[in-house]
């Protein structure tokens, strides 16, 4: 088995691509060994002196680091994630808590301009997002302001209010009128 890495905007944030599906569909962003609890590979990782942080997309898993270097990281995680893919054993626990986004907010007057603001995240957004190592998604609208979250090598990045503001506010301000402004949630 083969596991490639990628560089990601994020410094402490380090992308690795087994090959292989991660997930089937959604992504998981786990914060520290109690989120990773529900799936074996993230209690592997979690194991890991300095992984501060997992995030698992649908090819790719992104692990964020903390206080070690990543010559000292990098082995040890293609050696965890190799062993946990030879296992067979599952990503996720079958006991595994669904994965839902949900808490998204709106007025329903304003569901037109969402299901735009969302059509344009999910095609314009999330894919170049995902080749990052991250994710983003959509967590509310109110007043002409979005509200995104954004998460795995995306979140604490210190590109992502760029990206925020610049990117994803222009894309959205160019093809809704009514959106002023984006915010991180």
């Amino acid at each position: 088995m083969f596991i490639q890495t990628e560089a990601t905007p994020n410094p402490s944030t380090l992308k690795f691509l087994p090959g292989r599906t991660v997930l089937e569909q959604g992504t998981l962003h786990m914060t520290g060994p109690t989120e990773g609890a529900q799936s074996p590979l993230a209690e592997k990782l979690f194991a890991i002196e300095g992984v501060a942080g997992v995030f698992f997309g649908s090819d790719f898993i992104t692990v964020t680091r903390s206080g070690v270097e990543w010559q000292h990281l990098k082995p040890a995680i293609l050696g965890a994630i190799m062993e946990h893919y030879l296992s067979g054993a599952p990503i996720l626990r079958a006991d595994a808590a669904p994965l839902e986004e949900g808490g998204e907010f709106y007025d329903e007057a304003d569901e037109d301009t969402v299901e735009t603001i969302k059509d344009l995240l999910e095609t314009r957004v999330r894919p170049a997002v995902a080749s990052d190592g991250g994710d983003i998604t959509f967590k509310g609208y109110r007043d002409g302001v979005v509200y995104l979250t954004m998460k795995g090598a995306c979140s604490g990045c210190p590109s992502s209010t760029a990206t925020l503001r610049n990117g994803i506010q222009n894309l959205l301000r160019h093809f809704v009128p009514d959106v002023q402004e984006v915010r991180a949630a």
